[in-house]
């Protein structure tokens, strides 16, 4: 027996000399320089598309505004070369333009 416990006390005591063996200390001197900083990119969220499809669009359309405003353009057209016509005839024949 008591040489078990003479075994068991220089195991502890070799084991105890070998982490000590390791023991050393270490002297670190750091310089700050500025230079390149990695960062990771920050995580971009993008809302789904939706499940759904849009609802139409609505366009509103009559019938008849067609050849009612292509009417009312004709008729002001026509009123206008009507006038012109006349201040024409008034204004050459009032100075004598047409040679007569």
């Amino acid at each position: 027996m008591k040489r078990t416990i003479l075994g068991v006390v220089l195991g502890a005591a070799a084991l105890a000399a070998s982490s000590a063996a390791f023991a050393h200390v270490d002297v670190a001197l750091g310089v700050d320089l500025p230079g390149a900083v990695y960062a990771p990119a920050q995580p971009v969220y993008v809302a789904p598309p939706p499940a759904y499809a849009p609802p139409p669009v609505a366009v509103a359309w009559r019938g008849d505004d067609g050849w009612r405003a292509r009417d009312w353009r004709e008729h002001e057209w026509r009123e206008h070369e009507r006038r012109e016509h006349q201040w024409r005839e008034r204004e050459w024949h009032d100075h004598g333009r047409w040679g007569y």
